[in-house]
């Protein structure tokens, strides 16, 4: 690649690296996750525009180091060899002087990235990197940094920073205070938690846009996909009856394809970008575990904010989605694994496991003013509590709170909005 050339993106990236240090962002929790003083590279991943970039320029602001910054994301780049790092890296020396810290955005674009990094680490550079691939980034970290890295997932704003982002209290204690939070909790159920989708008011155009460039520059270009039309279709469908239950034989007679090797890869696909995060069923028996798999679009806006989306507006179906994820945002971090009890008995929303140990119980209801409703979601928390020999019970609505005993059994009813800001 022409030196140049090189130069004048590097430039440019300069430019925007010195204004992000006085644009006010949001902090977000899994900042306190990255170590820059740790000699392992830290490796930040999620959806595209979740705030990846965003949440390390913070963390750069506040740590005094020098640091230099790298983007793949430019289309400028999208023929860059592996041969020519050795001249970036000369160019960012050329630009910054000299640095200790590299901060390398949206590194999956560029084949053998791992060889680049594993000589950084070596020579005792500091390295800092997002991307938006999790399979491509984890396998190639697993092969080539065994050891030598640490990730760190991020998802778009949870309902508390959303509220941080909009200068919203998360003071719940008064009526007035209850009320406000809840008027911005049915805003962050449509809206969901994508920050520059915040600011705009054409969100169906900004949902299009990044659903369309996950699915053909993270995923099409990667996997080479054979079937672009039969896999879009499939990516939309999953997005659309988020959450479901993911039948890969109605999937593959549905779009016309006939392998099922080629449905379970176009799913899992989703997955990788984050599109979609899959929720397995809880069962000693891996099989069934792997076999029966749940769908939950990674964000509420993608449920709903496309072109032939029709779905979004069941709210249970969004509220349970939001539970989901902000679970993932709190347990992952703790090595804890989410799963789904169901039975012909009955059903519960999420089982929380650490090791063998389920540790909680989740019920999600929006609506439990019907006495059915409530029997019903009781029901499914009391057979899985007596299954899993759980006590910790806990039924998440839109409104309601008040505590149900049940024989030896204490259920929790939280509202969402209540539970959502208080981590405890």
């Amino acid at each position: 690649m022409d030196k140049e050339l090189i130069l004048t993106v590097l430039n440019e990236q300069h430019e925007e690296f010195l204004s992000k240090k006085n644009e006010r962002i949001c902090e977000r929790p899994e900042e306190a996750l990255v170590d820059l003083n740790s000699n392992l590279a830290q490796v930040v991943i999620g959806i595209r525009r979740s705030g990846k970039s965003s949440m390390c320029f913070n963390i750069i602001k506040k740590s005094g180091w020098d640091f230099a910054y790298l983007n793949f994301d430019d289309e400028r780049f999208s023929k860059i060899q592996s041969e020519d790092l050795n001249l970036i890296l000369e160019c960012l020396y050329k630009i910054y002087g000299d640095f200790s810290h590299l901060f390398i955005d949206e590194i999956q674009n560029i084949d053998e990235w791992y060889l680049f990094v594993n000589r950084l680490l070596r020579t005792g550079m500091h390295v800092l990197i997002t991307g938006s691939n999790a399979k491509l980034l984890s396998s190639e970290l697993a092969t080539y940094l065994t050891g030598r890295h640490m990730t760190i997932e991020l998802f778009p704003f949870s309902f508390k920073e959303y509220c941080d982002y909009k200068n919203i209290s998360t003071l719940h204690g008064t009526t007035k205070e209850k009320g406000l939070l809840q008027a911005a909790f049915d805003d962050y159920l449509h809206e969901g938690g994508f920050p520059e989708l915040l600011k705009i008011s054409r969100k169906q155009t900004y949902i299009n846009t990044l659903v369309k460039n996950i699915l053909t520059k993270d995923i099409e270009k990667r996997y080479s996909i054979k079937y672009k039309t039969a896999f879009e279709n499939i990516a939309n469908h999953l997005l659309n009856n988020s959450p479901a239950k993911i039948n890969y034989l109605d999937l593959k007679q549905e779009f016309g394809l006939s392998s099922d090797h080629t449905v379970e890869n176009y799913v899992s696909y989703t997955k990788n970008a984050y599109l979609i995060a899959g929720l397995h069923k809880y069962s000693a028996k891996s099989k069934i575990r792997i076999r029966d798999e749940k769908a939950y679009a990674i964000d509420v806006a993608l449920m709903n904010n496309r072109e032939n989306a029709m779905s979004g507006e069941n709210l249970g179906w969004r509220l349970e989605s939001i539970v989901y994820i902000e679970l993932l945002r709190r347990f992952h971090p703790q090595e804890c694994d989410v799963y789904y009890y169901q039975e012909t008995a009955g059903e519960t929303d999420f089982v929380i496991c650490r090791g063998n140990t389920v540790i909680q119980l989740v019920q999600v209801s929006y609506d439990i003013s019907n006495p059915k409703t409530l029997k019903r979601e009781i029901k499914g928390l009391l057979l899985a509590s007596e299954k899993t020999k759980c006590k910790n019970l806990l039924l998440i609505t839109n409104w309601d709170e008040k505590t149900v005993v049940i024989d030896d059994k204490t259920i929790s009813i939280v509202p969402a909005y209540s539970w959502l800001v208080n981590k405890n």
